[in-house]
């Protein structure tokens, strides 16, 4: 099964963040609620937590990329 890494909304009327890094590589293994990456919005860097445990699939937005939020930039394969 398949999860998507969605970019989360973290409020304050922010609509778009930019890929500081990731933490995890392609292959590697994750759990659920573990920091998989960060991302910067105009106000603060954020932490994202993985939305299921199993391992780094892809990584549809890599680094130094402007995303909106919600949008898919990743994928965990369970």
């Amino acid at each position: 099964m398949t999860t998507d890494i969605l970019l989360p909304s973290s409020g304050m009327g922010i609509e778009e963040a930019t890929i500081v890094g990731w933490l995890k590589n392609i292959g590697d293994q994750v759990s659920e609620g573990e920091i998989i990456l960060e991302v910067e919005t105009a106000k603060a860097t954020v932490e994202v937590e993985a939305p299921a445990s199993g391992v780094l699939a892809t990584i549809v937005a890599t680094e130094g990329q402007t995303v909106e939020v919600n949008a898919v930039i990743g994928t965990i394969e369970s």
